[in-house]
């Protein structure tokens, strides 16, 4: 079985069908995710919070990103595979080429994703042009939780939603493959996803977004603690069958390919 391409992920949106992306952290959760059909499994450095235990991504090291991919990468024969560089693994292009070289030769993933707007766009011209896939994420920066104040809605206000929506398409013209979009207002992720010629994923972005993503624990609502707005828990519904989990995740793919999800009250 072959993986699942970005050419195959651009024609999804070309087609206007729906991409579904969950996170994953280890063999048999990816096992499970993949053999439903999820088109894209994140590594996300999130497994900070939901697997470490950690108040925030940042203690995430390149090391432990690598072992879960590979983790993840063992489990999974279809899906995508895109890995997130943990804090300051971006710090200056070099380092950032040698540390997304890293988390594709040993992790086995296919894509890397990176945090951060116009500042990022030197870093991701020299990931493109050395073969590197990239997914910018924008709107909410979970790395930049301190600077932020918390983990707050983006582009509220006319300013911000043009600085985010400028650096969407400044970094897809530098060479990201993929637009990642958190916490930002529904309308914000639609006017993006029209104007932007690669796939967008959005995380409380809105339902016009290419694709949708959610912390796997988020929803199947083992997370501990306050569930995020955005997200919601596909075990509790009233068709659910008790600890099917492989039910839950193929209820969340068909939400997302008929666009039930996300809903009105998943949104900004």
């Amino acid at each position: 079985m072959s993986r699942i391409t970005l050419p195959a992920l651009q024609a999804m949106k070309k087609d206007g069908e729906k991409i579904t992306c969950l996170t994953a952290y280890d063999s048999s959760f990816a096992a499970l995710l993949d053999g439903a059909g999820v088109e894209v499994l994140l590594i996300g450095d999130s497994l900070g919070m939901v697997i470490q235990g950690q108040d925030s991504t940042l203690p995430v090291t390149l090391d432990e990103m690598i072992y879960h991919s590979r983790c993840v990468a063992r489990g999974s024969q279809r899906a995508l595979l895109m890995a997130d560089m943990p804090f300051m693994a971006d710090a200056d292009p070099l380092q950032a080429l040698l540390n997304a070289g890293r988390l594709m030769k040993e992790g086995g993933v296919q894509m890397v994703k990176l945090e951060g707007g116009a500042m990022q766009l030197e870093t991701v011209r020299r990931l493109a042009a050395h073969g590197i896939p990239v997914c910018a994420h924008l709107g909410l920066l979970p790395q930049s939780v301190h600077k932020l104040g918390g983990y707050k809605v983006q582009g509220h206000d006319a300013k911000s939603a043009s600085q985010i929506r400028d650096d969407a398409l400044a970094l897809q013209e530098a060479g990201a493959d993929i637009l990642l979009l958190e916490c930002v207002p529904a309308a914000l992720g639609a006017e993006i996803s029209h104007r932007a010629s690669v796939p967008v994923i959005g995380i409380g972005a809105g339902p016009d977004c290419d694709a949708q993503v959610l912390v796997l624990y988020d929803m199947l609502g083992i997370t501990p603690g306050k569930r995020p707005k955005f997200s919601r828990d596909f075990t509790n519904e009233q068709e659910a069958v008790s600890g099917d989990i492989a039910s839950a995740v193929r209820r969340y793919i068909e939400a997302v390919k008929s666009g039930s999800f996300p809903a009105k009250q998943h949104c900004f």
